[in-house]
């Protein structure tokens, strides 16, 4: 009877350093691949930004994602395997450029999230900007 008892303690004691270690494991991080944005951009402010792309050129998430291997209807956002999505960061990059030189911002602002000149500016809802 005694045995049992200290395999039960034993067990449950167990239990709680296994429930307690997994407590403590660091959540889930989705593979990311920033190199314009800032790496610390929270989910939502991403999703944001990556919405005001599609609506200001007028495509899906797939014009610069490539579709997942073993996942059909899913798009692996960390792969560079499309060159659209290099050219994207381009143009991420001149439009922070613009708005950086040519208009006051407060150094404490990130650049990046300046909204003067927008990819809306030149695309006007097309994937590529038309030639006036």
């Amino acid at each position: 009877m005694l045995h049992k008892k200290k395999i039960i303690v034993f067990a449950s004691l167990s239990v709680f350093v296994l429930l307690g270690i997994a407590a403590v494991k660091p959540p889930f991080q989705k593979e990311r691949n920033l190199k314009v944005l800032p790496k610390d951009i929270s989910d939502a402010k991403l999703d944001s930004i990556m919405q005001t792309y599609n609506i200001a050129l007028g495509v899906k998430c797939n014009f610069c994602h490539v579709p997942m291997k073993n996942m059909k209807d899913s798009l692996n956002y960390a792969s560079d395997a499309e060159p659209m999505k290099e050219e994207g960061r381009k143009m991420m990059r001149m439009t922070i450029d613009i708005n950086k030189k040519n208009f006051h911002y407060n150094k404490a602002d990130r650049p990046e999230y300046l909204h003067v000149v927008t990819c809306k500016t030149c695309h006007r809802g097309e994937p590529f900007p038309p030639e006036d």
